[in-house]
């Protein structure tokens, strides 16, 4: 073993950690390196010009579900935080970084946690000759991006999950909306055919119209072009087209970069003192783009610093769209690419009338290997439970994805396994859940306040809402009956913690005014998608 990679496995524990990056993966390690018990130095170097927030919420802003500090993350004792800190250039020799204001800080250890860029796509117009975008057109990945949005029409380049969720939530805010899609169907990289068809029918009763099978061929002030000639009005354009990593500081450091930083499977790169984690990493083992993988990292990565066990879970890959409802979720490979299926076993059950769809895909073994679930929350609910824990599906397939299967019933959540993750984001189980509940938390917003579920993401809300309910029927609280949240209506600036996941949930509705479908010819729901 190198003397550099010495130091990482067994003095780290009290050396200096200076974190590049202030996104929810670089506040997540420094978190975790407290935890463990790192007696060192950690700075987070945070280029926004406010304290790190949760993106994952994003959405959530632009309708009015929440107001920007609610998506604050809360602050880690002993940590030093430097908003508005830009580095400009790593000092690979003296294992220094330097800042845009000529400032340095020294490391023992540096990580990369620069996270994600937003790509635009190369549309004639949608840039100015300097090379800005044009007034109006905005991507979405900061809170500064979301107050770049205005006006009553809005038009979403992309059909992927973060351009589903920008649409809905500008729908929700009373705004007209159209998503331009270059394929079949949202999401059709992901879904399949049947699936694609129950989320173009959601999407349109939300108001939401689609242009699928089109491309954009110009932007102009207030007009987007259509590649079949036809003009759509805008007054802000949200480009949600994709992301690439900010792999930019590591390249000009003499780091190696294919698409991201290159990364060992303890998140080493070529410099001994230097790691990546993160959307700016890249790791065949490590899906991209996704909330659980980044816990993941920072995990492996805080128990590595600080001379402990790696330890951390490779959760499953897994895809969970939040739009009000529809519960969809996608699990494993995408369909039709999990590889051999010469002896793996599909099941699928389809009721179009009520909006519901699942088909999953057992290996030899009986584990999942891939899945996609659409409007049965509580199949993929146990779906996710067992892929995440690599267990075996119950042989009745058919009563699971029915939400009936004895193997995965809500048996008592007093004896749940501890193992059954609920809240993926921050690694809280079933069993915490059920321990915090029995100490007094009785609504969401005290479980979220007691163990920081639904603080990430939020899709985990419902459940636990479900996990409430079931506990309140087994041991009902002395004088009261079931928990309803009813306590849950304070403003959020008089809220010493907020809990995002719950507020949005709370406001991911169609307006009043606005919340019908679209009628097309015949009565059918409007929309250009084909079927």
């Amino acid at each position: 073993m190198s003397k550099g990679r010495q130091h990482l496995s067994e003095g780290a524990a009290t050396g200096d950690v200076v974190i590049v990056g202030g996104g929810p993966v670089g506040h997540r390690l420094a978190e975790r390196l407290r935890r463990h018990g790192h007696r060192g130095t950690v700075t987070l170097l945070h280029a926004e010009p406010v304290a790190p927030y949760q993106r994952a919420l994003l959405a959530s802003v632009l309708d009015g579900g929440l107001r920007p500090a609610a998506l604050r993350l809360p602050p880690v004792p002993g940590v030093r935080v430097l908003p508005g800190t830009t580095v400009t250039a790593v000092d690979r020799a003296g294992r220094r970084v330097r800042t845009a204001t000529s400032e340095q800080h020294r490391y023992d250890t540096l990580v990369l946690a620069t996270g994600a860029e937003p790509f635009v796509p190369p549309v004639p117009g949608i840039r100015t000759a300097a090379g800005r975008l044009l007034d109006g057109v905005t991507t979405l990945r900061s809170l500064a991006d979301c107050a770049r949005v205005g006006g009553e029409q809005a038009v979403v380049l992309g059909g992927g999950p973060l351009g589903l969720e920008t649409a809905a939530a500008l729908r929700r805010s009373g705004r007209d909306v159209t998503v331009v899609h270059r394929g079949p169907y949202p999401l059709d990289r992901r879904l399949d055919a049947t699936a694609g068809d129950l989320l173009v029918r959601h999407l349109s009763g939300l108001g939401v119209r689609l242009e699928c099978g089109r491309s954009a061929v110009r932007v102009e002030p207030g007009k987007l072009v259509l590649d079949d000639g036809r003009p759509l009005a805008w007054d802000t354009l949200v480009c949600c087209t994709g992301v690439r990593p900010r792999a930019a500081l590591a390249r000009a450091a003499g780091l190696a970069v294919r698409n991201g930083v290159l990364v060992d499977d303890g998140l080493r790169t070529g410099d001994p003192w230097i790691r990546a984690i993160g959307d700016c990493a890249e790791h065949p083992g490590w899906a991209p783009g996704l909330p659980a993988p980044g816990w993941d990292q920072a995990e492996v990565l805080a128990r590595s610093l600080t001379g402990q066990e790696p330890g951390g879970r490779r959760a499953g890959t897994v895809l969970r769209l939040r739009l009000a409802g529809l519960p969809l979720g996608v699990l494993g490979a995408a369909p039709g690419s999990a590889g051999n299926t010469a002896e793996r076993e599909t099941v699928t059950f389809r009721d179009p009338a009520r909006g519901r769809y699942a088909t999953v895909t057992v290996d030899a073994a009986g584990r999942l290997a891939s899945a996609v679930v659409v409007g049965l929350p509580e199949a993929l609910a146990a779906l996710t439970q067992l892929h995440d824990a690599h267990r075996p599906l119950p042989a009745d397939r058919l009563s699971l994805l029915l939400g009936r299967a004895p193997a995965v019933r809500r048996a008592p959540a007093t004896s749940a396994e501890p193992s059954d993750v609920v809240c993926r984001c921050n690694d809280v189980s079933r069993g915490a859940l059920a321990r915090a509940w029995h100490d007094g938390a009785r609504t969401l917003r005290a479980l979220s306040g007691a163990t920081r579920a639904t603080t990430g993401c939020g899709g985990c809300a419902d459940e636990i809402r479900r996990l409430c309910a079931q506990l309140a029927a087994e041991e009902p609280a002395p004088g009261r009956g079931p928990s309803t949240d009813e306590d849950e209506g304070a403003d959020d600036a008089h809220d010493a913690t907020p809990h995002p996941g719950d507020r949005r949930l709370r406001h991911d509705r169609a307006p009043a005014d606005r919340g019908a479908a679209v009628p097309g010819p015949g009565g059918r729901l409007a929309h250009s998608c084909p079927r």
